[in-house]
C-alpha cells in the first residue's frame, strides 16, 4: 500500500485526484498507476483501470487470477466492474468512498450475488494516510477556487 500511496502522490503533484493502484502477482508488481483523467482527458483513466490494463499486458491474459489489487481509495463502480471482469481475487484498499464507492460503501459490486466473480475485500489498510492525502488535496483545491460572487452581484 505504501507503493500505491507513492503513486497517489504523483496524481496530486499533477493536480489529479490522488489515487494510486498496484496489481501484484507472486510478490511482483505487474501493474502500477495513478489517476490520469485530466492529463489524458479520459474519464476511464482511473489508477485501477490503468494498472489492470498494464497487468493484463504483462501476463498476456485478461484473467488476472492469483493477483492482488492494492488501491488507496475504494474503487468506483466502473473500476469495480473491471475488477470483476478481470477475475482479480483480492482487493485491498485504504479509505472508503461514501459518495461513489463501488465495492462496499454505496454499491456492492464486488460482492454482488448475481455476478460470477466475487473477490475478497480487505479495507482500511493505511486508512489514515490515504484519507489525509485525499483531504489535503481537496482542501488545497477549495483554497485555490475562485470566490463565488454573492447573489446580489457583489
Amino acid at each position: 500500500m505504501r507503493q500505491a500511496l507513492a503513486e497517489a502522490q504523483k496524481s496530486a503533484e499533477a493536480d489529479e485526484v490522488p489515487v494510486g493502484a498496484l496489481v501484484v502477482r507472486a510478490g511482483v508488481v505487474i501493474g502500477r498507476a495513478h489517476n490520469q483523467v485530466e492529463l489524458l482527458k479520459d474519464p476511464t483513466a482511473h489508477a485501477e483501470m490503468i494498472a489492470i490494463t498494464q497487468a493484463a499486458a504483462a501476463v498476456g491474459d485478461w484473467r488476472l487470477t492469483e493477483t492482488t489489487l492494492y488501491v488507496t481509495k475504494e474503487p468506483c463502480p466502473m473500476c469495480a466492474g473491471a475488477i470483476v471482469l478481470a477475475r482479480i481475487p483480492t482487493v485491498v484498499f485504504g479509505v472508503s468512498d461514501p459518495l461513489r464507492g463501488g465495492a462496499v460503501s454505496v454499491f456492492t459490486i464486488l460482492n454482488h450475488p448475481q455476478l460470477n466473480h466475487r473477490p475478497e475485500i480487505v479495507q482500511g489498510v493505511l486508512e489514515g494516510e490515504c484519507r489525509e492525502m485525499l483531504q489535503a488535496f481537496f482542501r488545497e483545491r477549495r483554497r485555490k477556487a475562485p470566490a463565488v460572487p454573492e447573489a446580489d452581484g457583489t
